[in-house]
C-alpha cells in the first residue's frame, strides 16, 4: 500500500471516528438537557394531592370512561388484570376486554371468573378488519363486556373496543398490566382542568418481583432477576425523565399502549388505530398532533407521572429481543409515515422538530452510530497514541454519561413517585444503571439494528412473548 493511500485511509478513519464521537457527544448532551428540563418541570408541578381530596373534587365532574383491554394469549394474567381494573377508584367507567383470537384459555378463564353470557346486538364492524364472533356481558358485573374476534392484531382489537365504548374518554390498558387504584383519577385530572386536552399518558413501571394480591400491587419490590431489574431502571429513565421533559415542551409524541387516555370522539374522527404498524400507540399520538395542527386547533397532550401502571417485563433474553425489535420497527414505521412533518416545522412545531427530530437522531441514526463506535474500539485501541485516547474518551462518554443519566433519573423518581421502597433498593437500581451501560445497552442497540433490517424487508407481525402469573412471593422469598 502506497504512503499516499495509507495517509488518505488514516484521514478518513479519523474523520469517521470524530464524526461518531461528535454524534455521541450531542446525544449525551441532549439527554442531559432532558434531565434538566424534567427536573425544572417537576419543581414547578403542584404537590401531589391525596386520593380522597381528588375524589371529592372530581366525583361529580369526571367524564365517563371506557377501559379497553386487548388480549391475545393472556390466560396467565387476564383475570387478575380485569379484577384490578374493576376495582379502580373512578365514578363512572366500564371495562371492555377484546379477546383477539387467543389460542390458549383466555376466553375460558374470563367466562369462568366473571359468569359471561352472550348478548345480541350490533357487532363492531366500521373500524375492524378481522371478524367479530361474539359479544359477552357478565351476569354479575354490569360494567364488564368481553368481545371475542378473529386475530387481527392489537390495533384491530383496540378498534373493536373503541366501537363498543360508551365513555367520553377511552383508556387503553395492556392485559398484562395492573393500575394503581387511583390511576384513573390522576390521569383524568388534566381533562377536567384543561378542556383542550386530547390525550394523557402515565408512568409505566416493572411489576416483576412485586407482591400482587387480588390483581393489585400491594408492595413494590425490585425484580429478583437481573434482566427485569435492568429494564426497571430503563423504564424509570424513559418515563420520569424523557416523557416529562417532552411534555413540558408540548412535544410528547408517544403515550404508552400499556396505559393511555384519549378523547373517544377524536379517535373516531381519526378512524381509530392504524393497522399497518406495530407501533400503533406511537403513531396514534403523532396523528393526533398532526390532526390538531392542520386544523389550527388549540390542544394539549399531557404526561402525568403520578398515575402508575405496573407491567410485566420479559425475563428471557429471547423475549426481550422480540419486544425491542418490534418496538423499533414500530418507531421506524411511524417516523417514515410522518417524516414530512419535519419539512414543515412552522406548521407542526415542537412535535415535529423535537419529537420526530429526536426520533431521527436517536432511533433512526443513533443505533448504528453507537454500535459502530463500540465495534471500532478494539481497532482504536490497537493503533495506540491518539486513537487510544479517543477510545478511552468514547467509553467514558458512552458508559459514564449513561450511568450519570440513570442516577439523575433515580433522583427524579424519588422526588416525584418514591416507589422504590428502601435505600438499599435505590443502591441496587444505581448498580443496575452501571451494569446497564456495560452490555445490556449494546444488546438493545443490536436489537434495534435487527429491527432496522426487518423494517427494510417489510416484516410484519408481533412475535410471541411468554407470559406468566404475577409474582406472589412465598414468605421465604419475601424480603424483610
Amino acid at each position: 500500500m502506497s504512503a499516499a493511500l495509507l495517509t488518505l485511509l488514516t484521514a478518513l478513519a479519523q474523520l469517521v471516528a470524530l464524526a461518531l464521537f461528535g454524534l455521541l457527544l450531542f446525544q449525551q448532551l441532549f439527554y442531559a438537557a432532558l434531565l434538566g428540563t424534567a427536573l425544572f418541570a417537576l419543581v414547578r408541578r403542584p404537590p401531589q394531592r391525596a386520593t380522597r381530596g381528588l375524589w371529592s373534587e372530581l366525583v361529580d365532574v369526571a367524564p365517563s370512561l371506557t377501559i379497553i383491554v386487548p388480549a391475545h394469549d393472556e390466560e396467565a394474567t387476564i383475570v387478575d388484570s380485569v379484577r384490578a381494573l374493576l376495582a379502580l377508584q373512578y365514578p363512572r367507567f366500564e371495562v371492555v376486554v377484546v379477546d383477539d383470537g387467543s389460542r390458549d384459555g383466555t376466553l375460558a378463564r374470563l367466562k369462568e371468573a366473571f359468569a359471561l353470557e352472550p348478548i345480541a346486538g350490533p357487532l363492531p364492524q366500521r373500524l375492524v378488519r378481522a371478524p367479530v364472533r361474539q359479544v359477552f356481558e357478565s351476569r354479575t358485573l354490569t360494567r364488564l363486556t368481553v368481545i371475542t374476534k378473529a386475530n387481527g392484531g392489537k390495533s384491530d382489537a383496540l378498534n373493536a373496543g373503541l366501537e363498543l365504548a360508551t365513555g367520553e374518554l377511552v383508556c387503553s390498558v395492556d392485559a398484562d398490566s395492573l393500575l394503581e387504584s387511583d390511576s384513573l383519577l390522576r390521569a383524568v385530572e388534566p381533562f377536567v382542568r384543561d378542556e383542550t386536552t386530547l390525550a394523557v399518558g402515565g408512568t409505566v413501571r416493572v411489576a416483576n418481583g412485586c407482591r400482587v394480591e387480588a390483581g393489585r400491587v400491594v408492595r413494590a419490590e425490585l425484580p429478583r432477576r437481573w434482566l427485569p431489574r435492568l429494564q426497571a431502571m430503563e423504564y424509570i429513565r424513559a418515563f420520569v425523565m424523557a416523557r416529562l421533559a417532552f411534555a413540558h415542551f408540548g412535544a410528547l409524541t408517544i403515550v404508552s399502549g400499556a396505559f393511555g387516555l384519549f378523547r373517544r370522539d377524536v379517535l373516531l374522527t381519526l378512524g381509530g388505530y392504524r393497522h399497518d404498524t406495530v407501533g400503533e400507540d406511537f403513531e396514534l399520538v403523532v396523528r393526533i398532533h398532526r390532526y390538531a395542527r392542520e386544523r389550527g386547533r388549540t390542544y394539549a397532550v399531557h404526561f402525568v407521572p403520578e398515575p402508575v401502571c405496573w407491567t410485566q417485563a420479559p425475563e428471557r433474553w429471547r423475549d426481550l429481543a422480540r419486544q425491542r425489535i418490534r418496538w423499533h420497527r414500530g418507531a421506524l414505521e411511524t417516523f417514515f409515515a410522518h417524516a414530512d412533518m419535519l419539512a414543515r416545522p412552522r406548521r407542526y412545531g415542537a412535535p415535529a422538530l423535537l419529537g420526530l427530530g429526536t426520533l431521527l437522531l436517536i432511533d433512526v441514526v443513533g443505533p448504528a452510530v453507537e454500535l459502530l463506535g463500540w465495534l471500532l474500539l478494539p481497532l482504536f485501541w490497537s493503533l495506540g497514541g491518539a486513537w487510544l485516547e479517543l477510545a478511552l474518551a468514547w467509553v467514558a462518554l458512552a458508559a459514564g454519561g449513561g450511568i450519570a443519566l440513570s442516577c439523575g433519573a433515580l433522583v427524579l423518581e424519588e422526588l416525584e413517585l418514591a416507589r422504590v421502597p428502601r435505600a438499599r433498593d435505590l443502591l441496587r437500581l444505581a448498580l443496575a444503571g452501571v451494569v446497564e451501560n456495560l452490555g445490556y445497552r449494546q444488546f438493545i442497540n443490536l436489537c434495534r439494528i435487527i429491527g432496522h433490517l426487518q423494517w427494510l424487508r417489510g416484516a410484519t407481525g408481533w412475535g410471541r412473548i411468554t407470559r406468566r402469573r404475577f409474582d406472589r412471593p412465598t414468605p421465604a422469598e419475601t424480603p424483610p
